[in-house]
């Protein structure tokens, strides 16, 4: 949700950040008083709270109850994350541990998927996400059919990302070990580098110039190819969902069935990340409640960035967790763990 730009004094700045930097430790509405003490404000608790209504009135800061302190607005949580915030360093054991846990699945692409999501969810105490890259975009690497009854064969399909699909076809005719040899030969000879959602169509365009037995495997090759189930959804992991029940903003059961039922309905979840991170190709993204235009995500934020494999981006990655995050130490954690995935799935996918 966009912003009308509004410039705010310096002052108004350093009361802004005491008050989301303090909200984010707390949970609880922060008062002029508590902020003087905390953050030793050379003003008084009068100026200060003139300022906080300055604020208010201007859209940063909100008043939940009359009595309370103020909290911060996603409006004040994106003045902070795009002016005033000072992004963390990743911590030396936190390289460590990303790398070791990576490290440790690194001979299957689905597997480093997964475990980065856990590893998102441990370090942050959030929710991980990782968006896993379309199966229609990886290039064949390596194709085998293997009957396994008479009935019945397997085609196993290595792409380009380093991940094994494995889909079970039926058989109209049974096929044997020195048939299927040849089969296999001739799929790995003319569909390898071929995108997986075009190599029923390219086997199809090359049976005109084939002649009698490359044909006739041309034939059977396409009867199998044709029963792959094509569009299937982009996978999501998401480990951590637990950790965001446990925060104070959904101890109200209504406000955390909200939520629940966001997370249960994935296409939701990709759908803001498709509009909101991966048109930004080469930045992590800050998505900040009301920001998504969708209101299972109103009481939280997402921050999330690209990965590749090679040059080429082809997934996404971050966290979910309340709009009281700490956003200055999860954005480095984000864009570390993207660029270590993306080089552990180029080493993988080479």
């Amino acid at each position: 949700m966009p912003y009308e730009d509004k410039t705010i004094s310096e002052r108004e700045q350093i009361i802004l950040q005491a008050i989301v930097r303090s909200y984010i430790t707390t949970a609880e509405p922060v008062g002029s008083r508590a902020i003087v003490k905390r953050f030793e404000l050379d003003l008084s608790p009068a100026t200060v709270r003139n300022v906080m209504a300055d604020l208010e009135e201007a859209g940063y800061l909100q008043q939940l109850h009359t009595s309370s302190g103020r909290v911060p607005t996603d409006r004040g949580y994106r003045y902070y994350v795009d002016y005033l915030m000072r992004v963390q360093e990743v911590t030396v054991a936190e390289r460590v541990r990303i790398e070791a846990e990576l490290s440790s699945k690194l001979n299957d692409a689905d597997e480093v998927l997964r475990q980065t999501s856990q590893i998102l969810a441990l370090i942050t105490h959030q929710t991980g996400i990782v968006k896993a890259p379309d199966e229609s975009a990886g290039e064949v690497r390596y194709i085998e059919i293997a009957p396994v009854a008479a009935t019945r064969a397997a085609v196993l399909i290595a792409d380009s990302y380093g991940r094994v699909h494995t889909v079970m076809v039926p058989l109209t005719n049974p096929l044997n070990a020195d048939e299927a040899q040849k089969l296999n030969a001739f799929l790995n000879d003319h569909l390898r580098g071929i995108p997986l959602d075009r190599f029923a169509s390219t086997v199809q365009q090359k049976m005109v110039n084939l002649l009698d037995d490359h044909r006739r495997l041309a034939e059977q090759a396409l009867q199998l190819l044709n029963l792959i189930p094509n569009n299937r959804p982009s996978q999501l992991y998401l480990e951590g969902a637990s950790q965001l029940f446990e925060q104070p903003e959904f101890r109200d059961v209504d406000k955390a069935r909200g939520v629940f039922g966001f997370l249960e309905e994935r296409d939701r979840l990709l759908e803001v990340l498709r509009k909101n991170v991966t048109d930004n190709d080469n930045e992590t993204s800050v998505v900040i409640g009301s920001e998504s235009n969708d209101a299972g995500l109103k009481d939280i934020s997402v921050v999330a960035s690209p990965y590749r494999v090679g040059d080429k981006t082809v997934g996404v990655l971050g966290i979910l967790g309340p709009r009281r995050m700490p956003y200055h130490r999860l954005t480095s954690i984000v864009e570390y763990t993207a660029g270590m995935l993306s080089r552990m799935l180029t080493k993988l996918a080479g």
